[in-house]
């Protein structure tokens, strides 16, 4: 096959450090692989992350610089989007946002459905303008920029999939108009990412797409991202290990699909046996009062920390300082934060409905429901030293393999099987 140097206009809706979820985390760690690999990018953001003052002369620049000294373009559209919102959570932002700050022209549209196609509409004017191969799309919200961008191009449109409505519902009811947004995305796109095999399995099975139009990428994790820091800084969590106690994590959006109540169930159970134990929840989101009542009443409110979000060195010292992750994720597309504990030197447990646990072998694996299970796996751990140091060591070493230079290859792979039509 030729070599060729694709120049991919790439449409997202979050990026590092502005990001609230992994979404943002992978695609700093594809993007700048395929940049490093010699890939052309330009980012498309939906909404201006930048800071206005009307006494300074403030300025940003258009490029983040990446190693091996090369760019990334990054364009950014003062619209209200923000990963993970619902139709209601949009509106209750909305109000509350109205009244400190004015949007573009004063407004922001009805709904979030109409903030999305807003966004696919001012999109129109890039793709006019810009010069590429081919158009990249991650989830949803940036789907309809994605189909924009192809219908004024005529350029064919990836559609890559970290999450579907499904997974975000965590098997409660989903929300059948996110469901027709991603359906057409989906239809329009000339090929389909899915960062694991269980989402290529939803996008086939509730969507009907077609299995051969969709490829399997893995994603990786960024070790000079989650680098090991600070291990000579003093853990503020500290305290716990000097009055001798363990410390399991949890570290997510405290909502249905990352399972936090079937945590904190497992939590009693662990304390019934092992009272000397703490459990530290990193992370908001809709459950999070639930949460609070819920260890209320189990009467275990006295060994659930609540750390709220936490990012950087807060972020490494927290892993650190764990002697286990636990994610029991009901529905878990991929999960990178098992990855980065994996990096910190941390044991991980994680439920078999995630992505990761295709490609992570050093790991305890159990199903989210199963809370017996996970209770006795997560007390081996903290029980038995040769456990927790096997799962430690060999963990960190294969995460070392782990990284996204094998995804980015991928991804560049197929940009140029489409762009030569040989796919």
């Amino acid at each position: 096959m030729q070599h060729l140097k694709p120049k991919v206009l790439m449409f997202g809706w979050e990026f590092p450090p502005f990001n609230s979820g992994g979404l943002g985390v992978a695609c700093y760690g594809l993007t700048r692989s395929l940049v490093n690999l010699g890939a052309d990018i330009v980012f498309v953001l939906p909404k201006n992350t930048g800071v206005n003052s009307d006494f300074l002369n403030i300025k940003f620049a258009d490029t983040i610089r990446c190693k091996l000294d090369k760019e990334i373009k990054f364009k950014e559209f003062n619209i209200f989007l923000y990963p993970y919102l619902t139709a209601m959570s949009y509106r209750e932002r909305r109000e509350k946002l109205k009244s400190l700050m004015q949007a573009e022209n004063g407004q922001y549209a009805n709904d979030l459905y109409g903030e999305v196609m807003r966004y696919a509409v001012l999109s129109r004017n890039i793709a006019r303008y810009e010069n590429y191969d081919l158009i990249h799309a991650h989830d949803w919200l940036a789907y309809p920029a994605g189909i924009e961008a192809k219908k004024i191009s005529g350029k064919q449109l990836i559609a890559h999939v970290h999450a579907t409505e499904f997974d975000r519902a965590g098997g409660q009811g989903v929300h059948e108009g996110v469901c027709q947004v991603e359906k057409e995305g989906l239809e329009q796109a000339d090929k389909v990412i899915t960062v694991s095999n269980l989402v290529k399995t939803t996008v086939t099975e509730r969507y009907g797409i077609d299995p051969d139009k969709v490829e399997v990428i893995h994603n990786g994790i960024d070790e000079d991202y989650f680098c090991e820091r600070n291990v000579q800084k003093k853990n503020r969590l500290d305290f716990i290990k000097k009055a001798g106690y363990k410390l399991v994590l949890f570290l997510g959006r405290i909502t249905i699909q990352k399972g936090p109540d079937y945590f904190i169930q497992v939590a009693k159970k662990v304390l019934t046996y092992e009272p000397k134990v703490y459990f530290l929840i990193v992370g908001s989101g809709d459950m999070q009062e639930e949460i609070m009542r819920q260890a209320a009443d189990l009467r275990i409110s006295d060994k659930i920390l609540f750390a709220g979000w936490l990012r950087g060195e807060e972020l490494a010292q927290a892993y650190q300082a764990a002697d286990l992750y636990v994610m029991p994720s009901v529905s878990e597309p991929f999960g990178l934060t098992p990855l980065e504990a994996m990096i910190n030197n941390t044991p991980v447990i994680v439920s078999k409905q995630s992505g990761v646990s295709e490609v992570a072998k050093n790991i305890l694996k159990v199903d989210f429901w199963d809370i017996d299970e996970m209770a006795n796996k997560i007390f081996s751990v903290l029980a038995y030293d040769s456990l927790h140091e096997c799962l430690r060591v060999n963990g960190r070493a294969e995460v070392k393999e782990l990284g996204w230079l094998q995804p980015a290859k991928k991804c560049l792979n197929l940009y140029q099987r489409l762009i030569f039509n040989t796919v």
